[in-house]
């Protein structure tokens, strides 16, 4: 089979020949090929162009290569280069059968190129790919490098190549640059390769679908009364909330050596209710349940009123806020005029209310007046660990953000040993960051560190309604004058601005508010323009400190219409997400992602993400590198650099043109890390998030990925730092030196990367990669495509989460299903609840379609919460009112345990291991089979036991197993009659009364008259029964006399063996039968008969 070559540059020849035939011309390989018909051995890649003149290497069409030049580059380059063909065409090249010579043991597998036979080998399974090294030394050799892997992973884990499958046989595909098939994730383990990254994640992926329950610790009470308990891989039960449960957090107990059950806090931010549970004993605590607090929505106390500061533009309002924290319990905002802030502490039954705004005013030290009466609580936030408050001192443990634009932090309280001692929920630091602008969310980083506040990175970020962007990098200190002071409300609050001062808010430049243009300039105020709070680093004097607090006492006064009619952008219902493990290597590179929802009418759905980038001053004087957003160049000849699939390396070049759209995190890390300067600029820059080509999209969820490695910057990975501390440590991928791990993050297995996702109304989801390129300068807005779109069975998105394995997306119908974010499959890799009926699915639609809306759902997901280790199996997710934890076994990822012995369980009833089935069903048939067998195995133990003991202690098998029951009787006879031998010859003599010489001799019965004869036998009689009771009384003295000489003899230590209780008893059984037969043969004697009948008369003697 034939076909042309449809490009200008000939596909290359590859031929099956040992390296010493690579000097032979091309007419031997046409020979070779021509033949194969009859040998039919080894392929061979033919093209129909021009053949080169070197067989047996990767060549391009314009001659062989010089021995200083490396053909792998080169013919890389050239096929990014040339121009792509079609479909229509027929293919580049032709496979044929290679003719081999009669004998030829050599395989022509063994002479293919190293590309070829890794494109070959990537199709195979993990297991198939690790046990191909032992094939050969050369497989070996390409099976140990990382590259076959990356491959292998590639192909199995397609990532964004999944959202356009048929790009490969597009017929007007026009591939302008080189398809990059590294891909872009988190990986789940702390020293991982592409090798333990494939192996892993295919094991783990393949046990959350099995779905195999963890079989749980036997505590010593379960033990005790075998009562083993019963693995089940998903549990559900009541919270007792009144409402969706839609705010959820947990603290999980380690895998190692911290074995503690994972411990569960969930809310309700509709009525302010929150509790806590345990999924191991699926019972709901006492906290919470208790409180008598509930709370009124912003549409319950002021009906008619617009929410989120529109219609009239008078009142801000917004529905309640909650936050919950399992370790430091929750807090709660009302979003109504006149709000509080709840806060009820995890060892308490009831909380209290804070200490609201006092409403003094003090312009000289910075302090305006604030009514409480016009601030409503728009977002709220609680610690979820110790870091912020042990670095801060206690200052920081909660957060609320206001409608006026005021940031108020409290006191948890008490806790640990700390110089400065707070009460619980005291006012510590207050800030005006955006007056008469609401503050709606507050991001802070739960993972700050010493280490990091060193870097002087953000901790801290707050979004207002008009998109603008406020973070803080330093942390508040109070003045050593103020801790030991008692004070009241007042003085408090006094302390707390003036702690405010001690740190200050900067504004990302690219967020600044927008000015609603004004042609006309009919308007006095400065719509891009807003104060905020100062701070004592820039020496104001008090006449300026005055004027700031008048200025920010007039905005705070304002309403929202005069905000929305001077600028633009104005939207409460935006959401906020900061990466803040994003790294530069220079100290910078957090990202804040800010979305607009899109749910008003008027609105449009829109993704920005924000990065912080410090540029070092020497990058100012290239211009060129600063001002090319597509390509960047440089005049110098960069290093050489190898091709990936080895060889030697290719010469310097003056130019080399990096095909992108932008600068990567990597390459930024990189330029940045070989400059030596002395001071940076920050700066921010832009970057915005397609969605795919979806319209019309409403944002209804959000979340990003929260797993262990996800959270740690550049400088904390124990991949790129092999000496540092590992969180999780992994022993099984560890590398073998510390030569052998990345020098740089795109070196790393998945480039450091960190997802982020957005469920939408539509029942769609969107991946991001958080920390993709980007953009070359502040002037330049790069775009950012989605790694993965998902198209979900539910109607909407309620909730979603993801770790660095799996998604989990959960809908208003019920239904949640976990997904892989690598796209190894197009389906769910799991249901973890199914949908509700279709009666329940029929009212809701009914419920979206009438004025009022749907409410309260209770047959949402409404929050799902995962273990930061992504190993673990295990998570929850609350629908409606009621709690759904699962915990899958992941011990197939284990390549240990994998190939161990299974563990036996034990018979039912017993304590030693668990059941595998449930005590329902058919599961009880095993239990009485098992329990029959076990109580026939104890009886027939029982009845060798006994016999044992009898034939020690009897003798009954001294005559052996087969003897006859004659037998045995016979020989217990003669023992018998050799103990009364014995007995008989102890016995003292004695004289007895009834000596046969003093009878009377017998006179017969003829003639004796009859009444004398019946006279003399009654005299007989009576002379018996004396006699037999003077024997009886002689054998018992006998007997006592026999008693007291066994005695004797036992005590002068006497060499006879004491007589056995079957001895002695066969003995007194014979010695009572002799007496009997004596006692009538002696009665025969003494009384003969009177009389003998005959059958002559009656009574009449013959």
């Amino acid at each position: 089979m034939h076909a042309r070559s449809p490009t200008s540059v000939p596909q290359p020849y590859v031929e099956s020949s040992s390296p010493a035939e690579s000097t032979s011309d091309s007419h031997h390989g046409e020979q070779q090929g021509a033949s194969a018909a009859n040998y039919g051995g080894g392929v061979s890649l033919l093209d129909h162009g021009q053949f080169p003149s070197t067989p047996g290497r990767l060549s391009p069409s314009h001659g062989a290569f010089s021995a200083s030049r490396n053909r792998i580059t080169e013919y890389e380059n050239a096929s990014a280069a040339s121009p792509s063909r079609k479909k229509t065409e027929g293919p580049a090249f032709a496979v044929v059968k290679k003719a081999r010579k009669p004998g030829d043991k050599l395989s022509p597998i063994a002479d293919l190129p190293n590309e070829i036979l890794t494109h070959a080998l990537a199709h195979l399974s993990p297991q198939d790919l690790s046990a191909v090294s032992l094939v050969s030394r050369r497989f070996h050799d390409l099976v140990t490098t990382p590259h076959a892997w990356r491959t292998a992973f590639s192909r199995f884990f397609r990532g964004p190549d999944s959202l356009n499958p048929s790009d490969y046989d597009d017929e007007d595909e026009q591939l302008d640059d080189l398809r990059v098939e590294r891909r872009a994730f988190t990986r789940i383990t702390a020293l991982a390769s592409w090798r333990s990254e494939y192996i892993l994640r295919t094991r783990l992926l393949r046990s959350l679908a099995r779905g195999k329950p963890v079989q749980p610790t036997i505590s010593p009470a379960q033990a005790r009364l075998g009562q083993p308990p019963v693995a089940l891989p998903i549990v559900e039960y009541n919270s007792q909330m009144f409402t969706t449960i839609n705010h959820l957090h947990a603290t999980f107990g380690g895998t190692a050596l911290n074995k503690r059950p994972p411990r569960f806090v969930h809310g309700a931010d509709d009525v302010g209710t929150a509790g806590s549970s345990d999924p191991t004993t699926e019972k709901v605590d006492s906290w919470g349940l208790g409180d008598p607090n509930t709370f009124l929505q912003f549409s319950d106390r002021f009906p008619g009123d617009a929410l989120y500061g529109l219609g009239p533009g008078n009142v801000v309002g917004v529905p309640n806020s909650m936050d919950v924290s399992q370790p430091y319990g929750m807090v709660h905002g009302e979003g109504s005029p006149g709000g509080f802030v709840y806060y009820r502490f995890s060892e308490e039954m009831r909380g209290h209310f804070l200490t609201p705004s006092s409403g003094v005013s003090e312009p000289a030290l910075g302090i305006p007046q604030l009514l409480p009466v016009q601030e409503a609580i728009c977002s709220v936030w609680i610690a979820k660990s110790s870091t912020i408050p042990s670095l801060t001192d206690g200052l920081i443990g909660l957060i609320s953000g206001s409608s006026l634009g005021v940031l108020t932090s409290y006191s948890l309280g008490p806790l640990g040993t700390r110089d400065q001692r707070f009460s619980r929920g005291e006012i510590t630091a207050r800030w005006v960051i955006s007056p008469g602008v609401p503050i709606i969310a507050i991001a802070i980083d739960e993972h700050y560190s010493v280490k990091r506040q060193g870097e002087n990175r953000i901790w801290a970020v707050v979004l207002n309604a008009l998109g603008e962007i406020f973070y803080l990098t330093r942390l508040p200190k109070r003045s050593t004058s103020d801790k030991a002071v008692r004070l009241d409300d007042e003085s408090k609050e006094r302390f707390a601005w003036s702690t405010g001062r001690s740190v200050y808010w900067n504004l990302a430049e690219p967020s600044r508010r927008s000015a609603r243009p004004n042609p006309y300039s009919n308007s006095h105020v400065d719509g891009s323009y807003s104060p905020r709070s100062s701070w004592d680093g820039m020496y104001l004097s008090e006449e300026q400190i005055k004027g700031e607090t008048r200025e920010i006492e007039d905005y705070i006064n304002r309403k929202p219409k005069d905000f929305q009619r001077s600028c633009l952008g104005w939207d409460m219902r935006r959401v906020l997400e900061v990466d803040f493990a994003g790294d530069d290597e220079n100290q910078a590179g957090e990202a804040v992602f800010v979305f607009e929802c899109g749910l008003d009418d008027d609105s449009i759905a829109s993704a920005k993400r924000f990065a912080r980038f410090k540029v070092a001053d020497t990058e100012h004087k290239v211009n060129a590198e600063t001002k090319k957003p597509q390509s960047i160049s440089t005049t110098t000849s960069p290093e050489p650099k190898s091709s990936i699939f080895g060889g030697p390396s290719p010469p310097l070049s003056s130019t080399a043109p990096d095909l992108a759209y932008g600068l990567s995190l990597a390459s930024v890390q990189h330029q940045e890390s070989n400059r030596t300067t002395l001071r940076s600029t920050e700066e921010w820059r832009l970057s915005a998030l397609s969605f795919g080509g979806l319209k019309l999209v409403q944002i209804t969820a959000h979340a990003m990925d929260g797993s262990t490695f996800a959270t740690l910057t550049a400088s904390e990975d124990p991949l790129l730092n092999f000496s540092g501390q590992s969180t999780v440590s992994s022993p099984s991928m560890t590398p073998l030196s510390k030569s052998s791990s990345p020098s740089s993050p795109s070196d790393v297995p998945g480039q450091r990367a960190r997802l982020i996702a957005v469920g939408t109304l539509m029942g769609t989801v969107l991946v991001w990669d958080a920390r993709a390129s980007l953009p070359s300068s502040t002037d330049a807005v790069n775009t950012l495509e989605p790694v993965r779109v998902i198209h979900t069975d539910s109607p909407q998105i309620s909730c979603i989460a993801l770790s660095s394995l799996y998604l989990v997306s959960g809908g208003n119908d019920g239904l949640v299903q976990a997904w892989d974010v690598l796209a190894s499959s197009a389906a769910p890799v799991k249901t973890l609840h199914s949908r509700h009926a279709l009666k329940a699915r029929r009212r809701l639609v009914q419920a979206q379609a009438s004025p009022q809306g749907v409410g309260i759902n209770l047959f949402a997901a409404g929050a799902i919460c995962l273990d930061p280790d992504p190993t673990v199996l295990r998570g929850m997710v609350s629908v409606g009112t009621y709690l759904r934890y699962w915990s899958f076994s992941s011990s197939a990822a284990d390549q240990y345990k994998s190939h161990k012995r299974r563990l036996r369980r034990a018979d039912r009833g017993t304590n030693v291991a668990n059941d595998r089935f449930a005590n329902v069903g058919r599961g009880n048939i095993k239990g009485f089979i098992a329990n029959e067998q076990f109580e026939l195995e104890r009886e027939s133990v029982q009845q060798a036991k006994q016999a044992e003991h009898l034939a020690g202690r009897f003798g009954t098998e001294l005559l052996g197993s087969d003897a006859s029951e004659e037998e045995i009787l016979a020989y217990a006879q003669m023992l018998s009659e050799e103990a009364l031998a014995k007995d008989r010859a102890k016995e003292p003599s004695f004289p007895t009364t009834n000596d046969r010489s003093d009878r009377p001799t017998p006179v017969d019965d003829a003639e004796m008259d009859p009444e004398i004869a019946e006279a003399i036998r009654l005299s007989l009689a009576e002379d018996e029964a004396k006699r037999l009771q003077e024997q009886e009384e002689a054998e018992f003295e006998a007997y006592e006399d026999y008693q007291a000489f066994e005695e004797q003899e036992a005590a002068e230590g006497s060499n006879n063996r004491e007589l056995s209780d079957l001895e002695f008893a066969l003995q007194l059984s014979l010695a009572e039968e002799q007496s009997r037969l004596e006692a009538e043969a002696d009665t025969r004697e003494d009384f003969p008969a009177l009389s003998i009948r005959t059958k002559k008369g009656k009574g009449r003697a013959q």
